[in-house]
């Protein structure tokens, strides 16, 4: 059997795997092994099961993941969600659709305290969407909010998507982090935008929700020191690695430290919480590790069957017109992320797509966001959208999954013009990181 028909019948088997629920990373790792077997032989493939597991967890970059992880999961479990929300919605009130402004802005900026999309769409449903609902605001705007802006996390750094696409790409995992910070920016006021033109335009979505206090302005203020340590934390880490004074794994050490030191002196910690998020974050970690290594003895594969020389060869006469190029891997993540999740989609993808950047010059960079705003926008998409999985779980019977689908439609509208800004500017996503030490 020739390399280029092995890599097509492996990267089959992979999906076909996947499609019948075997983990991703089992997956990856048997058709790799199956895979080296038959293009070379048994020794071949047991060594290649014994190096890379070692080569890849000792990777350092790597373990910007797991204090990462712990930072957010830190955030996470001190409850300030609680606090973002009713100051947000203290200060946001008084605009068109002012909850759901509300969520849409305390999501963005849990999200860049958390750095899972995840966690903010759980903790903002749990929040956002009762208010929402007790003021009669419309329940598709009200739910595809919270989900929509959820997925705000996979750009505003802290991003675990960015540390693996950095890995995979051999390219600056900092200025890739930073590089996420005005797509990400965008996206929130993408949202916030269509929000206040849709209730503007039709106000019975958002019906308006008066201050029940004494005095807002006092009010306003308070809520601002029950805040204030995060945005501390948010731009101590961003500013450390905007101006080169700490490493990616360096920052993700001093958030975790600095999150739980907030976390203590504003008595939201204890040591259940602790432990909660210490194993969150190992089982995380141990997830993204298992499935890594699969993703890595498969990109092995391509490189000794010649497949990506193959790929490379096929696809050369597309480099003169790189929008083609990009209109196509859109396509092939969209529909991946109707089925599969996120770091799947990343880990079997990147084998594939980056030694083909890499042969037409593309700037790693620009591609890395675009990568990461595809994999965001599949995290909304029909038939599996995780983040409105997620927020359905949180609702319950009470709205049907179709009135989520149909709220978050509003918002891949935005998604849809943001991305066709950040291809048309690349400048979008790479000046932040051109002005960095």
């Amino acid at each position: 059997m020739d390399g280029l028909t092995l890599s097509l019948v492996c990267l089959g088997g992979v999906l076909a795997l996947i499609a019948i629920r075997t983990p991703i990373g089992v997956a990856l790792g048997v058709v790799s092994f199956l895979g080296f077997w038959e293009l070379r032989n048994f020794n071949v493939a047991l060594g290649q099961m014994r190096e890379v597991p070692y080569y890849f967890a000792a990777n350092w970059d790597l373990s910007a993941i797991p204090m990462f992880l712990l930072m957010g999961s830190i955030v996470y479990v001190s409850g300030i969600a609680t606090s973002l929300f009713h100051a947000a919605r203290l200060w946001l009130s008084g605009l068109p659709g002012g909850l759901a402004v509300a969520a849409n802005i305390a999501s963005a900026g849990f999200a860049a305290g958390c750095g899972s999309s995840v966690a903010a769409a759980a903790a903002m449903g749990r929040l956002a969407i009762p208010e929402m609902l007790k003021a009669g605001y419309e329940k598709g705007l009200a739910t595809g909010v919270v989900a929509s802006a959820g997925t705000i996390a996979a750009l505003i750094p802290p991003s675990i998507l960015m540390v693996l696409y950095g890995i995979f790409a051999e390219t600056s995992i900092a200025s890739l982090l930073i590089a996420g910070i005005i797509p990400g920016l965008l996206t929130a006021g993408a949202y916030t935008a269509m929000i206040m033109i849709r209730c503007k335009l039709n106000p019975a979505l958002s019906p308006a929700a008066p201050y029940e206090g004494t005095d807002l302005s006092r009010e306003r203020w308070k809520s601002l020191r029950e805040i204030w340590p995060l945005i501390v934390l948010v731009f101590g880490v961003i500013g450390g690695l905007y101006g080169g004074i700490v490493t990616p794994t360096e920052a993700g050490a001093a958030g975790s430290v600095l999150a739980l030191l907030i976390a203590v002196v504003q008595r939201r910690m204890t040591f259940l919480k602790l432990w909660e998020a210490v194993r969150d974050a190992i089982m995380t970690t141990a997830q993204i590790f298992f499935v890594g290594m699969g993703a890595l003895m498969f990109t092995r594969l391509l490189s000794f069957s010649g497949a990506s020389q193959m790929l490379t060869d096929l696809v050369a006469p597309l480099a003169l017109d790189p929008v083609l190029i990009v209109l196509a891997m859109s396509v092939i993540y969209l529909i991946l992320g109707m089925f599969l999740d996120p770091i799947g989609i990343m880990l079997i993808t990147m084998p594939v797509f980056i030694p083909l950047l890499k042969a037409l010059d593309f700037d790693l960079i620009w591609y890395g966001v675009l990568v990461v705003k595809f994999i965001e926008v599949g995290m909304l998409t029909p038939p599996l959208g995780f983040n409105v999985f997620v927020v359905k779980g949180v609702v319950g019977k009470t709205i049907p999954l179709t009135t989520i689908f149909r709220g978050v439609g509003w918002f891949l509208l935005c998604d849809l013009v943001v991305v066709i800004l950040l291809v048309s500017f690349p400048g979008i996503s790479l000046w932040l990181p051109s002005l960095m030490n």
